[in-house]
Formats: C-alpha cells, sequence, structure tokens
C-alpha cells in the first residue's frame, strides 16, 4: 500500500454550482426516485390552463374544482417558509405559477423541493386551478416529481449573452430569450407557407441526393467527400437544379425541392456554408410564369408571418404588396457607369470602366463575366425596394434559355430585395445540344481551375437527350426570405449555424 492521494475526480473540477446539483442528483437516486423518469404524468400544458381560464375573470382565491397535472422548466421560487411560488415555463414562453403548500404538500415533500430542486430544472405538478391570494392564475399543487435535473444553471434573464454565445449556445439563448425561440417558429411558419402555395398549384415535392458525383446547377465552390462504398469522389450538392429537371423529364410537370445545400465558400452576413433551398420547374411556363410564382410565394410567407411591410436597412419600408419593378442588367450597369454598355462593348472598354471604378476582375474574363461583376460590385445592394433585375449574358447564366429577341442574351432574373438575391429563376434551357456546348465550356473553365465552374454532367445531357418540354423554373434562399422579414442576419435565421471550433 501507499499513502499517494487519490487521483482526483470529474467532481473535483467543476465549479460550485455544478458540483452542488451533481450532490442533489445523487441524492435523489439513493432515495430511490429517479432524476430523469421515463414516463411524465401531463394532463394539460400551460397554454391549454391559461387559454381556459382567464384570471381576470376570476375573484381572488377562487377554486375551480379542476384538477390537472402540468410540467415546466422552473425560472423562478420564492421560498416564504409554509409556502413556496413556483414559476413554471414551457417551450412557447408561456409561463404558470404553481403553489406548494405545507397543508396541501406536507412537510416531507416541501422540503424536498427546497432541498432538491433549481432554477432551471423541469418539474412536475398536480394540482387544482386556483387564483392566488393577489388573483393571479395558480396551480395549487398536492404533489410535485423531477422531471429533468439541470446540472448546469442558466444564464442570468437580465444579463444578456454575447453575440458568440448566442450563436455557440443556442439552446440557451432559446430559453432566455423569447425573440430566438420566436425566429424558430417564424421560419417554420415561412417554411409551411412556401409548401403550402406550391402544393395548392399542383407542384410534387420530391427528394434528391445530397451526395453528387458532378458539381452542377449553380456557380459555387462545392465541399468535396468521399463513398468508402464505391471508393468514389463525391461532392455535396450547391443547388437541386439538375435532378429535378430528370424527376420533370420523367413526367413530374410541377416539381420542387426544398432541402440544404451546401457551398464551401466564405460567410457573412448573407451567406451561410449550409442553407436551405427551395427549387421549383413547372413544363411549359417561362420567365413569366416564374415571376407570378415566386411574387406569391415572397407574399404568402410575408402574410403568414404579419410582415408584408419590412424595414429595410436604410431605415425606409419596403411594402412587399406594393407593385415589384423590372430592370435590365445592362440597364442598370449603364446608369451606374454613367456609360452606356451592351454585349458589344469592348473587353478592353470594359476592363478600364472596371479599373476607373475600383472593381476587381479576373484575367480573362469575357464581356459578360465583367458585367456581372459590374452589377454585383455596383449595383445589387443599392436595390432596396424589390426588383426583377433581367436579362443576364449567356456566358454567366449556362442553364437559361437564349433570349427570344435580344442576342447574346439569356431569360433570366433574380430578385433583389433590401440589396439581397432573394431568388433567381430562368426560362430553363431544353435545348440538349446548346446545353452539352455550355456546359463544354464550363468543364474547360474547372480543368483551368476555376473553383466554380460547373462539371460536364452526362447523366443529366443524356436525360435530356429524351426530351425535356420547355420550362420556367426558380430557386430561393429560405434562410434569405426570413432574414428579409425579419430583419436578422444570416446566423440568427439558422437554429445551428456552422461555427469554428472553441
Amino acid at each position: 500500500m501507499t499513502d499517494q492521494p487519490a487521483p482526483p475526480t470529474v467532481e473535483d473540477d467543476l465549479p460550485e454550482q455544478m458540483r452542488v446539483r451533481r450532490e442533489k442528483r445523487q441524492r435523489l437516486v439513493e432515495s430511490g426516485r429517479s432524476a430523469y423518469p421515463g414516463a411524465v404524468d401531463l394532463t394539460h400544458s400551460l397554454t391549454e390552463i391559461r387559454e381556459k381560464y382567464d384570471a381576470a375573470e376570476l375573484e381572488a382565491d377562487t377554486r375551480t374544482g379542476e384538477t390537472v397535472s402540468v410540467v415546466g422548466r422552473v425560472i423562478h421560487t420564492r421560498n416564504t417558509g409554509k409556502l413556496c411560488f413556483v414559476r413554471l415555463r414551457e417551450g412557447n414562453g408561456t409561463e404558470l405559477q404553481a403553489m406548494l403548500s405545507l397543508a396541501e404538500v406536507g412537510e416531507e415533500s416541501l422540503a424536498d423541493y427546497k432541498a432538491l430542486v433549481d432554477i432551471g430544472d423541469f418539474i412536475g405538478v398536480t394540482g387544482e386551478v386556483v387564483t392566488s391570494r393577489r388573483g393571479e392564475l395558480s396551480v395549487q399543487a398536492t404533489s410535485w416529481e423531477m422531471v429533468a435535473k439541470a446540472l448546469r444553471p442558466l444564464p442570468n434573464e437580465h444579463k444578456p449573452l454575447s453575440d458568440e454565445a448566442r450563436v455557440r449556445q443556442r439552446y440557451l439563448d432559446m430559453v432566455v430569450n423569447p425573440a430566438s425561440r420566436d425566429m424558430v417558429r417564424t421560419k417554420a411558419a415561412v417554411l409551411k407557407s412556401l409548401r403550402s402555395t406550391l402544393d395548392s398549384r399542383g407542384y410534387v415535392e420530391v427528394e434528391t441526393p445530397i451526395l453528387q458525383l458532378t458539381n452542377g446547377g449553380a456557380a459555387a465552390r462545392p465541399f468535396r467527400t468521399h463513398l468508402n462504398a464505391f471508393d468514389q469522389p463525391m461532392l455535396l450538392r450547391i443547388a437541386l437544379e439538375l435532378d429535378l429537371k430528370k424527376a420533370m423529364i420523367g413526367g413530374v410537370d410541377r416539381v420542387y425541392e426544398i432541402g440544404r445545400t451546401f457551398r464551401n465558400e466564405g460567410l457573412d452576413s448573407t451567406h451561410a456554408a449550409e442553407f436551405s433551398m427551395l427549387e421549383a420547374y413547372e413544363a411549359y411556363g417561362d420567365l413569366g410564369t416564374m415571376k407570378e410564382l415566386v411574387r406569391d410565394l415572397v407574399l404568402d410567407a410575408a402574410r403568414a408571418v404579419g410582415r408584408t411591410t419590412v424595414t429595410a436597412r436604410d431605415g425606409s419600408s419596403i411594402d412587399l404588396e406594393q407593385p415589384w419593378r423590372s430592370a435590365g442588367l445592362l440597364e442598370l450597369v449603364s446608369e451606374a457607369l454613367g456609360v452606356a454598355v451592351d454585349m458589344d462593348t469592348p473587353v478592353d472598354e470594359l476592363v478600364k470602366l472596371a479599373e476607373d471604378r475600383e472593381v476587381d476582375l479576373q484575367p480573362g474574363w469575357n464581356a459578360g463575366e465583367i458585367l456581372l461583376e459590374l452589377y454585383e460590385q455596383l449595383v445589387e445592394d443599392t436595390l432596396i425596394q424589390p426588383t426583377f433585375v433581367e436579362d443576364y449574358p449567356e456566358s454567366v447564366r449556362p442553364l437559361a434559355k437564349p433570349h427570344r429577341s435580344k442576342p447574346g442574351l439569356v431569360e433570366a432574373f433574380d430578385l433583389i430585395v433590401n440589396g439581397v438575391e432573394l431568388a433567381p429563376a430562368y426560362t430553363e434551357l431544353n435545348d440538349p445540344v446548346i446545353q452539352r456546348e455550355r456546359l463544354v465550356e464550363q468543364s474547360l473553365l474547372a480543368a483551368k481551375g476555376d473553383p466554380e465552374a460547373m462539371d460536364l454532367d452526362e447523366s443529366f445531357l443524356r436525360a435530356m437527350e429524351h426530351g425535356m418540354p420547355p420550362a420556367g423554373g426558380m430557386g430561393m434562399g429560405v434562410d434569405r426570405l426570413v432574414m428579409l422579414l425579419t430583419g436578422a442576419g444570416i446566423r440568427e435565421t439558422i437554429l445551428f449555424p456552422l461555427l469554428r471550433p472553441e
């Protein structure tokens, strides 16, 4: 035997509050009770009781005669000796008082509550619905039980969490911040509205693969992975487009998907590496069809959450129910430059115009790519009111159909609201010969090192060669729509956004 000290235990390194809470948990276990029972006696939610009884219509010290069993998180306790006032809260933020008195629960049970329960614990209470002497709606407990013991204390509701903590520990932010809980429900309402609008128009929701063999459907840098079963390099999808078009080719004339997409690019207030995207395609539709659909989707979602007028970042108001503007990309760029430009403007002249305005370009860009960069740097964030920016250069929208009357352009728009791209849409290219030519051009760019160029997807081209109907198609960033309707940044709209490791 030796006199060496025992190795430290986990409890030795714990903060005092956590150590005390663990001891209380252990006391529950040693007394034969569970700190985390598998079944809970629950007859009513706190909301249901609030909705059934209006304390303002009841006199103080009223007994309703109804016995209920409720569950909630303890957020406040006031001990007056023979009586404990306990404020319970459930997930939607509804609160209700429970009263534990010596006369009703007994000396041992009341002593146990005082000794074992902390702020943040979940408890169940059974008793009669009453009003207190001060007229507050309450449950007069005849018994209580531990439902889930919290081993870590909650943050102080009167001291805001740091921005970092709010995002990194979103669950705590939701506990103490009603706005954070509301955001979850707002996004759910938006998603429900989007589906309802599309379903009512006869669209069919499908699921398509997240793991892809090729990079297509958008200009973006993908995440790369490896499928061990096939010993095959794979990508996480950057868009939903190509598989949805295959479904349309197969006979699903109106098809949509709301799914997660992944782009291995920069992160900022409007960009996330993982985000929710809606894409929809309608056979025999075109750009006009998509304008109507996009407007209906946005307005229906805005009405669903009661926000048809939102505040822009410049402090002005955006009334989404007012008419939306349409403007050509070339016209907007010409206006910003003070010089008329079009697809026939020489590349060297466009380069000079960009240099004069300190717009950085990549070597070898063609006229369409330069014009798009000028638009994105000089115009896009100035478009506060809803604007359909139309008629993009062919080289920057390889999946869109050539314009019916404007050579060198395609039938495409981006909906810009509050300076942010919300919803791109096309009259979809359905000529497999032209589509192959454009994707070959994209694959050559990829071979030269362009990380955002699309791959040549033979599976998609083969499907197109069986005949793809004329169609309109659109995409919409769901998180960006929620941003527009709430005024929040993209990290606030995503429940658990990606963060650097601590």
